[in-house]
């Protein structure tokens, strides 16, 4: 089992004539990864990356002619929520936007279409999915990768990475491994991820990894407390961050009050999250509570 995607994920990739979308759907196709088509408007009937992807002129002719159920999106952040929109039109099940500096009112729009649809958007700046052995729809990079039964959920792309590879150094693989983004407006937040993973026969443990800002992380693992019946491993960076630094992420700013990182901590341990310090605890701890 996995959520979300898997070897039947039929996937169109939005701009993949540009650089970015080139290279990442060369890495995806290798990795295993069914993509369909590619749409770039304007170069429709053409072809795109060493694999010879047909282009389309938009994300409803993908559909029509290659039955196409979940977009990637490698497109410039102005232009990137209007993406976003139309593989929303175009009945697309899962969306995933890559694309990094989408203005805020652009999402609110975006939010508002999306929760009227059936459509499920993760991100945007986010890595992506990837559900291990089956598909890879992002930037992640596969060969970190085992199969196991341990998912993972992430604020952070580059945390994702080092939670996996701490996983894999104690003898855990992974079921799905999801980066949600780090913006003030996703598409997808942790309850969500955590509902999913919960429902999924073959993810026995959870790894979900926050950050400074916002108050997603508490609510989820308020929301775990009465829901979750599975061990999860937390981990919420951004401990020395000062209150009203921007960290990395847009979302990822403290007030000084409960989106702390201790305050997070100390929410998530009192919800009986069992919470690291370090990223290099997060196998270890996981493998303990499996025993």
């Amino acid at each position: 089992m996995s959520i979300l995607v898997n070897k039947n994920s039929k996937v169109v990739v939005q701009g993949i004539t540009g650089s970015e979308g080139t290279f990442h759907t060369n890495q995806m196709i290798e990795y295993g990864t069914k993509i369909v088509a590619g749409v770039t408007p304007g170069k429709g009937g053409t072809t795109a990356t060493d694999h010879k992807v047909p282009v389309y002129n938009s994300v409803e002719e993908a559909k029509i002619n290659q039955d196409a159920n979940t977009s990637i999106i490698f497109v410039p952040p102005r232009f990137a929520a209007e993406a976003i929109i139309e593989s929303i039109y175009a009945k697309i099940e899962v969306i995933i936007c890559i694309s990094e500096g989408i203005p805020v009112n652009d999402m609110l729009v975006v939010k508002k279409i999306l929760d009227q649809s059936n459509s499920r958007l993760i991100g945007p700046n986010c890595p992506g999915i990837i559900t291990v052995d089956e598909t890879k729809i992002g930037i992640m990079p596969g060969f970190i990768c085992e199969k196991g039964n341990i998912g993972v959920v992430s604020k952070s792309g580059t945390l994702t990475y080092e939670a996996i590879d701490q996983l894999v150094k104690n003898g855990l693989g992974q079921t799905t491994a999801i980066g949600i983004g780090g913006d003030p407006i996703i598409g997808t937040d942790m309850i969500a991820i955590l509902k999913l993973f919960e429902n999924d026969p073959e993810t026995e443990g959870i790894v979900m990894i926050g950050e400074i800002g916002g108050l997603m992380e508490v609510e989820a693992a308020n929301w775990a407390k009465e829901n979750v019946s599975k061990p999860i491993v937390g981990f919420i960076a951004g401990q020395t961050a000062p209150p009203g630094r921007r960290m990395g992420h847009a979302g990822a700013i403290v007030s000084g009050g409960d989106d702390t990182a201790e305050a997070k901590m100390r929410a998530l341990k009192e919800c009986g999250v069992s919470v690291c310090k370090s990223v290099s605890e997060i196998g270890e701890t996981m493998k303990n509570l499996l025993k």
